[in-house]
């Protein structure tokens, strides 16, 4: 699964409309930089829900293993 993760953001190139417009006027080179800066401002926000979704889980399951739920 870690890896079907990791793998996606390279096989994805969706853009909204401005930015497709905008990709279509540069040229194939820089439209594909953009989509790489696009995936790689994505990867922060990720990287913060999946570590706090992690820490929530732990914690709810040492909680359960205390029997305090």
């Amino acid at each position: 699964m870690i890896v079907a993760c990791l793998i996606t953001p390279l096989l994805s190139e969706a853009q909204c409309s401005i930015c497709t417009k905008t990709a279509s006027q540069l040229g194939e080179g820089p439209a594909k930089g953009m989509n790489s800066g696009i995936v790689y401002l994505m990867i922060a926000p990720l990287a913060l829900i999946g570590v706090v979704g992690w820490r929530w889980w732990k914690r709810e399951k040492e909680l359960a293993e205390a029997g305090e739920v």
